[in-house]
């Protein structure tokens, strides 16, 4: 069983998030979204999301992927939060799959997963790391590492997501469904 882990910041951005998690589950992928505390989370733009538990809770658990949510402060809030930035490098380390949207590959690069590597974001979120060899795409896959841009392309990084953990076939069956 694939299972995948969503950490929910305060100030994430709720496309990002509820569509990840949505597409993945319509692939038959367990997904458990986590509160960095045991508060409902108040997204970016005022959506209060209810995480199935929390980050602590969630340790316990062996993923197969994790992906970051961006928008701001939501990004800022995974960057100060020493459990991601280790669980990252653990995963990296592991060959696990590490995906993040928007603002949220630089909580990447923050944990030193993006050195040498292709990656995208939303215009200006990784200029502050000259050691990326940085993309426009929508979605950018380099090994275990999966970048995205924004709000606007949180349906194709998804369904990425799926193919990657999936197959192209459970990817296309998904798409099919949602009538793009």
């Amino acid at each position: 069983m694939t299972v995948v882990l969503v950490p929910l910041a305060q100030g994430c951005e709720e496309i990002e998030a509820i569509t990840v998690i949505d597409i993945l589950r319509r692939a038959g992928i367990t997904v458990v979204s986590a509160g960095l505390n045991a508060h409902p989370v108040k997204a970016s733009r005022g959506t209060m999301l209810l995480p199935d538990t929390t980050l602590d809770a969630a340790l316990a658990t062996s993923f197969d992927m994790i992906v970051l949510p961006g928008g701001q402060p939501g990004s800022n809030n995974l960057k100060a939060d020493e459990r991601i930035l280790t669980l990252l490098k653990q995963m990296s380390q592991k060959n696990k799959y590490v995906a993040a949207i928007c603002a949220a590959p630089s909580v990447l690069a923050l944990a030193g997963l993006l050195d040498g590597k292709q990656a995208t974001s939303f215009p200006g979120a990784l200029d502050a790391f000259p050691r990326i060899h940085q993309q426009s795409g929508a979605v950018v896959v380099d090994g275990n590492i999966i970048t995205s841009r924004g709000p606007g392309t949180a349906m194709d990084f998804a369904l990425t997501l799926v193919e990657l953990l999936a197959g192209n076939a459970k990817r296309r069956e998904v798409e099919a469904g949602l009538v793009r």
